[in-house]
């Protein structure tokens, strides 16, 4: 069934939809680093208080995450991820019309619950079309639409930057969403058996009955040990990653932010860094360590510390050096969520991955809002902006740590 040519362009079919539908996805949450200074200066906000306004909107995606990983379980993901979507969109433009600080939080923190829709119910949509053998295949070409997503938004931010006011960043950008949403909703399938195909077979060891309640379902995902120790993995790591993604832009456009059309650029090396490492990590994992993910997880970050540290010291005047260790910092950071995502069919069963996916992502968020508070309040500290890389070295360092144990 698997090699039969009609389920292998179903296969393919279903995951260009979701690559498609999420390249548009981080228009809607990772504009704000480039509306925080002209934010910062219109508001008058200490760099705590853009922690704070970063930490909202991961608390919010943390949560929905918690809530939608099951009901993806339950509903599918093709109306999820539409509303989500959808719901997005209205509020990053609820932000640019919020008439203060207080309720521009309010709606960003909203758009974290819409935003956390769409990846736990795209997961499981993977995890019902792609065997183990290439699920890291599936996850890495998931991944680097992810990346690249966060490519276009740099792009359409950068244009924007310095000829509209910094509100037309929650505007404008985040419009192609409205497109993703709607062709995914039109044209995928949550399963095999939707589309007139049988079903894969379950490769965990646990097999769930078929009526297990969502109490259950919960109770089995949070009593393994491999996934908590992955979930505190993951937490470390989007420490890193969200602290790059906020605070790079921060760091390099500087004060002078308007006219730095060098330092513009040099942020664009971040996303493309993320997107190749994604793609890249998913096959070696699948290729060379499919009985040892971590092991992945633990060689990356590892070096992603050594990297952090090494931008902590390159001077800003220094574009060339820059660039290269942004790009190798931005592979080492996001190349390691293939794995994450890949471990949580194999260690909690195909039917729990919806749930496993959205418990770990909500941790996950939860570590990198608490990260963000911390970053801002070391920059208020230090008064320099590259000092956000220490926390991310050492954020890197323990993810890496923590892996040691996991052994599948």
């Amino acid at each position: 069934m698997t090699a039969s040519r009609s389920f292998r362009a179903a296969q393919w079919r279903t995951l260009f939809l979701i690559m498609f539908c999420y390249l548009f996805f981080y228009t809607g949450r990772q504009n704000f680093g480039f509306a925080a200074r002209g934010m910062q200066d219109e508001l008058h906000l200490s760099a705590a208080a853009l922690g704070l306004f970063n930490a909202v909107l991961l608390i919010g995606y943390g949560l929905g995450q918690a809530v939608n990983g099951n009901l993806s379980d339950i509903c599918g993901a093709r109306r999820m991820v539409m509303t989500g979507a959808y719901l997005s969109v209205a509020l990053n433009w609820a932000v640019s019309f919020a008439p203060n600080f207080p309720a521009a939080l309010l709606c960003w923190g909203m758009n974290g619950l819409a935003q956390s829709a769409a990846w736990p119910a795209m997961n499981r949509v993977l995890a019902n079309w792609w065997p183990r053998r290439e699920r890291g295949k599936a996850i890495g070409m998931y991944l680097l639409a992810a990346g690249f997503s966060s490519t276009l938004t740099f792009l359409l931010c950068i244009a924007i930057v310095g000829r509209l006011d910094w509100r037309w960043i929650f505007r404008l950008p985040v419009l192609p969403l409205l497109i993703g949403g709607a062709v995914y909703a039109a044209f995928s399938r949550n399963k095999p058996e939707d589309d007139g195909f049988p079903a894969l077979p379950d490769e965990s060891r646990e097999h769930p009955p078929s009526n297990e309640s969502s109490l259950e379902r919960y109770r089995h995902v949070l009593r393994n040990r491999a996934w908590q120790l992955s979930c505190l993995s993951i937490g470390c790591e989007s420490i890193a990653r969200y602290g790059l993604i906020n605070w790079v832009p921060v760091h390099f456009l500087g004060p002078h932010w308007k006219d730095n059309t060098a330092g513009l650029w040099i942020t664009l090396a971040l996303p493309v860094g993320m997107a190749t490492g994604a793609l890249t990590s998913g096959l070696v994992a699948d290729h060379w360590f499919p009985e040892r993910r971590a092991r992945l997880v633990l060689s990356f970050l590892g070096l992603a510390a050594a990297g952090a540290l090494a931008l902590a010291v390159t001077p800003i005047s220094n574009p060339g050096v820059a660039v290269v260790l942004l790009g190798i910092l931005g592979f080492l950071v996001y190349g390691p969520q293939a794995t994450y995502w890949a471990l949580c069919p194999e260690l909690v069963g195909r039917e729990r991955c919806g749930t496993a996916t959205g418990l770990m992502d909500a941790g996950a968020y939860g570590f990198a809002a608490l990260g963000q508070v911390a970053i801002g309040w070391t920059i208020d500290t230090t008064h320099s902006t590259a000092s956000a890389f220490y926390v991310i070295a050492a954020a890197c360092l323990a993810g890496a740590l923590v892996m040691i144990p996991v052994k599948k």
